[in-house]
């Protein structure tokens, strides 16, 4: 029974993810898969931990139903902790932060969990980011870059994501020799969502850095894959 009940709401979590979209849902999934193993890891009662899981489940049930802030009410209690619950909620209460337009509340808690030393290395680097992103506006290039520096390298599971930032944040601050070499390495990296190599690639071309490995392959996704007509470039030219 209990491997069916954690079945559940594992489910019922993929399906907040997908309705409330990227601000929300990438949020929670990132959570989801960063806390899979550590809440199991927790040396907390089993009670305890069911309790708190309960109290998880019952504000996503609240936001399936389209109440944003019964739902922010039930975890701001759970969110004050330091476990990884309190992350888990915190994240989740962020996003809806954002859903709400409430951009100063969803860095706030984005930040009480990338300083949370207790946590997860991985789980405090994407709660960095999403602060970044959310703030981005606010923020001084070299802000960006003192922040998420460490982050833009290859070994690290969010080097996509947070070498972006950092390639723009140079690009504001018209370092195109340090902002290149990075689009380039991001667009280059197989571990990293295509989405976000095509959009790098097609940034470092834009600003005179070549990221284009198979010359057939970036054509394919130009034309969609589509057989040139005889006698008709397979691009067309714009004069």
């Amino acid at each position: 029974m209990r491997e069916v009940d954690e079945a559940v709401r594992q489910d019922q979590a993929t399906t907040f993810a997908k309705k409330y979209g990227f601000a929300i849902g990438g949020v929670l999934l990132a959570g989801l898969l960063a806390f899979g193993a550590y809440l199991i890891w927790q040396s907390r009662s089993e009670a305890a931990l069911e309790a708190k899981s309960e109290e998880l489940v019952l504000a996503i049930d609240e936001l399936e139903a389209g109440n944003l802030d019964q739902a922010d009410a039930d975890l701001t209690a759970l969110s004050e902790g330091t476990d990884g619950h309190a992350a888990m909620a915190a994240l989740t209460r962020a996003g809806i932060a954002i859903q709400n337009g409430n951009t100063e509340l969803a860095v706030e808690l984005f930040d009480r969990v990338a300083n949370n030393a207790d946590l997860p290395a991985e789980v405090r680097d994407i709660a960095a980011i999403r602060s970044v992103t959310a703030n981005w506006d606010n923020l001084d290039p070299q802000q960006v870059i003192d922040r998420l520096g460490p982050m833009a390298q290859a070994s690290n599971p969010y080097f996509g994501s947070a070498g972006e930032l950092v390639a723009h944040a140079y690009l504001a601050q018209d370092k195109r020799d340090q902002a290149g070499p990075l689009l380039v390495a991001i667009a280059q990296n197989e571990d990293v969502p295509e989405s976000l190599r095509a959009r790098t690639r097609q940034l470092a071309g834009l600003i005179g850095f070549d990221a284009i490995e198979d010359v057939d392959a970036a054509l394919d996704e130009i034309t969609g894959g589509a057989e040139p007509t005889r006698g008709e470039p397979a691009v067309e030219l714009v004069e």
